[in-house]
């Protein structure tokens, strides 16, 4: 009993630091739906500085905590968001992942290097790289006190529980009893509509940013008794506590909180009472990240992919159907410059470093393929590498060639790959980039530790081959070999992408749900793709433990794999030609900063980690960058000679047309064109409308209706053109600024927040809790159901909660999007009601509906839209049947 006790409470200490770590990635990924690999290294950073400030500069515990929790983590967290995490937020989760993973290899770095800076300049700072046994908040040294027989606690893990208690305390609070909390609930729910109501996602991202990064630095400052200042370890950490998250579903905070409670003890236990632990080794640290992989496998949901039409669609290629010369030319130039530079130029010691850029260059192809063309991030790259050297290794040293061993060490890293694959392709996104890695580290803990396979701490020598008269521990020799294998390799990957394969495989990675109806198996051709990764990986792992004649257990660990990635994925990881560059920038750039720069080994691991910084403008790398900015710019000169020309002639001009600012005008587009991605879906729309007055505008599919409503909300940027309301220029207003003019736009489907109850929604536009209490009477079900969510009533009711709000506050503009799409006839009749009771109270309404009849009963003024272009405008007693059925047939009767 005195055990269990002792593992519960150790436990607890443990998991506190997990709920902690948890909860801030729950409320940053909610906030940004970006997963922060980087909130352990924040952990770390904070910890660093704690102990200087402490232990180093001789500041009192308490301050240096409250300075750090409260000043120097919400800082970082607000910086980060502003400087990289909002762009983040608008490309792929591969760019993501792989971002937020390069801020984990640089922040301990960056904040190593200070510490070493510092003390270069006589501060009193001490050394911090791997402290252990450091004082933390209380007693240095801490107090003990005896519970129970064998059972104690001592002053760090009280005030660890007693902190985390009093945070989950005032989180709940904050979440569900302030209008802050309802807000970030809101942004987690529906960001655009959050904005779309006047509050701004940018400025609750950066709040959210702030808290998680102060519980980030608060885990950090709790944990430097437990974990030291161990970079590792508290990346260790950051991925155990994901489970947490998992538990919470990445959405729920109490859910995250409990989670990591439980993970800790759990932990603890298992480790403690696995019998068969003592005689497998590296078993108990492995515990955590067992939790994590099954964890993965039980908790996470599969993503819906039905009706999404392009997950992650590839960049436009601007060199399709050039010749091989204009493609290939400057890479088959490349190569051959190399190779005689080799033999002319170089010095041996450049040789090498050339050679060493090469072989890893191979390593990195391996991205190209999982990564590239899978759109699968896996952190287990250098598992794949470390297992194919060490079988090379073990078979060269029982006599074997180095072809044979080559070969086999590949087929072992391939088949490893599988295995790996197998259980972890159900997930998808983040959750296989955590599933591999826990692999990866169960990988580092338990099966390279077999004896027979790492022999011990020597490893194995695996020397370099010779080929008849080629001698290739000969640096140039190697080097012209490995120029010949890259594009060997290369040649074969880009005719796997051109090759049925290689379309199957893109065609999976840009939309599965279209892939499996075309008769794609999915599951097949990610297993095929993380196989082929692997055993590349492998193939050039062995080659480049060659290059350094021996492989040992821990040369290539999983942290390694993560340094890896960052530096492949920010070079291009879609190309194999961007992988060669990524593998020479890797080998020689050390060299040059440690030459011209610095000596420091930090800089450079800072450098490659925020290479990921540049994913948020060029997601694809910055050598895709280069020809996408070309074609670009070749591409404007045209772009700006304006659209094309209407073939239908001018439109004809609104009669009711007026001047910005005119007598009753609540929001005109004055010749607005707008579209996406540079297609143009508006050409030259011209809409008035008035206060008190329902503008309905009718056309076609495809007609440009929606995007009109959009770009008079804010939430599309106009091309040309320009949007007043109220007579102000308010073209370059977003969301947030025309809500709170007075410009409301209830979007296609429902304006609501599904996640909030409805007394919650009804809150966030009416903050009056009288205001609220008077649409009793008028909507009696939504007075009976305030305490649900809005899923349980009807759709109609859900349009009703969208709109009924805006009765007691009308809006100065009311845009809605087919406000009676999939309701009843007798609840659009209720809907339309509500319509005209606001435009009787002054309200403009802008409406976009299919139901032509339906609208033409309460409109005032009709616009017909066609092929982006307002076709006509009228009083509605002028619209004919003809011309409707032209409006929406696009022929006369």
């Amino acid at each position: 009993m005195g055990d269990l006790l002792v593992f519960v409470l150790s436990g607890l200490v443990s998991g506190a630091l997990y709920a902690l770590l948890a909860t801030g990635l729950v409320l940053s990924y909610s906030a940004s739906g970006l997963f922060n690999f980087a909130h352990g290294a924040t952990a770390y950073l904070c910890a660093l500085t704690f102990y200087e400030l402490h232990s180093g500069l001789g500041w009192p515990a308490v301050p240096a905590a409250l300075l750090v929790v409260f000043v120097l983590a919400p800082g970082l967290g607000w910086g980060l968001d502003r400087l990289m995490f909002r762009r983040l937020a608008r490309v792929g989760e591969t760019a993501q992942i792989v971002a937020t993973i390069g801020l984990l290899v640089a922040l301990p770095a960056a904040g190593l290097w200070l510490v070493e800076l510092l003390a270069e300049a006589g501060a009193p700072v001490k050394p911090a790289e791997n402290q252990f046994g450091l004082p933390g908040v209380g007693p240095s040294p801490a107090r003990s006190w005896q519970l129970a027989d064998g059972v104690g606690i001592d002053s760090d893990q009280l005030i660890t529980w007693v902190v985390t208690a009093l945070v989950a305390v005032a989180l709940w609070v904050l979440m569900r009893h302030t209008r802050l909390g309802l807000r970030l609930r809101a942004a987690v729910d529906n960001r655009s509509l959050t904005e779309l109501r006047g509050i701004s996602a940018d400025r609750l991202s950066s709040v959210a940013w702030m808290i998680a990064s102060g519980l980030a630095g608060l885990a950090g400052v709790l944990a430097t008794p437990l974990l030291g200042l161990s970079a590792h370890d508290f990346t260790l950490f950051l991925f155990v506590s994901a489970t947490a998250a998992v538990i919470g579903r990445f959405a729920s905070v109490p859910l995250a909180f409990a989670g990591g409670l439980g993970l800790g003890v759990l932990q603890n236990l298992v480790a403690g009472y696995a019998a068969f632990a003592e005689s497998v080794t590296g078993f108990r640290t492995a515990v955590p990240f067992l939790i994590l992989f099954g964890g993965l496998l039980v908790l996470t949901r599969r993503a819906r992919t039905a009706g999404v039409a392009a997950v992650d669609a590839p960049p436009v290629d601007h060199l399709a159907g050039a010749s091989w010369g204009r493609r290939w030319g400057v890479w088959a130039a490349g190569a051959a410059a190399l190779c005689v530079a080799l033999y002319t130029v170089t010095t041996p010691f450049w040789s090498g470093l050339l050679a060493q850029g090469l072989a890893i260059a191979l390593v990195f192809m391996s991205f190209t393929v999982v990564t590239g063309l899978g759109a699968m991030v896996s952190l287990a790259q250098g598992t794949f590498v470390t297992g194919a050297a060490l079988v090379a290794g073990l078979l060269m040293s029982r006599g074997w060639s180095f072809v044979a061993a080559l070969a086999v060490g590949t087929c072992a890293a391939a088949l490893l790959g599988a295995l790996v694959a197998l259980p972890a392709l159900r997930l998808g996104g983040r959750s296989l980039a955590l599933a591999t890695l826990a692999l990866a580290f169960l990988a580092d803990q338990v099966l390279f530790q077999l004896r027979w396979l790492r022999n011990g701490d020597a490893g194995w020598s695996i020397p370099r081959p010779v080929f008849g008269p080629v001698d290739l521990s000969d640096d140039r020799a190697l080097g012209v070999a490995l120029v010949v294998l890259v594009a060997l390799v290369a040649a074969g990957l880009t005719a796997l992408r051109h090759s049925p394969s290689g379309r199957a495989m893109l065609a999976v990675r840009s939309a599965p749900a279209a892939a499996v109806a075309s008769g794609v198996s999915v599951l097949r051709t990610k297993l095929l793709l993380f196989t082929l990764s692997a055993g590349l990986a492998g193939f050039g792992g062995v080659l480049y433990a060659s290059y350094n004649t021996r492989i040992t257990a821990t040369d290539f660990t999983a942290m390694t794999g993560l340094v890896w990635l960052a530096v492949v994925v920010a070079a291009g990881v879609r190309r194999p030609q961007y992988a060669v560059v990524a593998g020479l920038v890797f080998a020689v750039a050390p060299r040059v900063l440690a030459d011209y720069v610095t000596e420091s080994a930090h800089l450079p691991v800072i450098l490659f980690g925020l290479a990921g910084l540049a994913l948020a403008n060029d997601p694809d790398g910055y050598c895709a960058a280069v020809p996408v900015r070309l074609a670009r710019r070749h591409a404007a000169a045209p772009a700006s000679r304006g659209s094309a020309p209407d073939p239908s002639g001018a439109p004809p001009p609104d009669p009711r047309a007026s001047i910005a600012g005119g007598a009753g005008v609540a929001l005109e587009l004055r010749g607005v064109t707008a579209g996406y991605d540079g297609g143009l879906v508006l050409h030259g729309v011209d809409l008035t409308v008035r206060a008190g007055e329902i503008l309905a505008v009718l056309g076609p599919n495809g007609a440009g209706k929606s995007t009109a409503c959009r770009v008079a909300a804010g939430l599309l940027p106009v091309g040309a053109g320009a949007v007043y309301v109220a007579g102000r220029d308010a073209t370059r207003d977003g969301a947030v600024r025309r809500s709170r003019a007075g410009v409301l736009l209830a979007p296609e489907g429902r304006g609501i927040f599904p996640a909030l109850t409805i007394e919650e929604n009804l809150a966030l536009y009416l903050e009056d809790a009288a205001a609220r209490a008077a649409l009793s009477p008028r909507f009696p079900p939504l007075a009976q159901r305030r305490g649900v969510p809005p899923g349980a009533p009807s759709g109609g009711g859900e349009q009703t909660l969208s709109l009924a709000p805006l009765l007691q506050r009308p809006p100065a503009v009311l845009i809605a999007d087919e406000p009676s799409l999939g309701l009843a006839p007798r609840v659009v009749e209720e809907v339309y009601a509500l319509l005209t009771e606001l435009r009787d109270a002054g309200t403009a309404l802008l409406l976009v509906e299919e139901k032509a009849a339906g609208i033409l009963g309460i409109a005032d003024t009709v616009a017909h839209l066609s092929q982006g272009r307002v076709s006509w405008c009228g009083p509605r007693a002028e619209v004919e049947a003809d011309r409707l059925t032209e409006a929406y047939l696009g022929m006369a009767t």
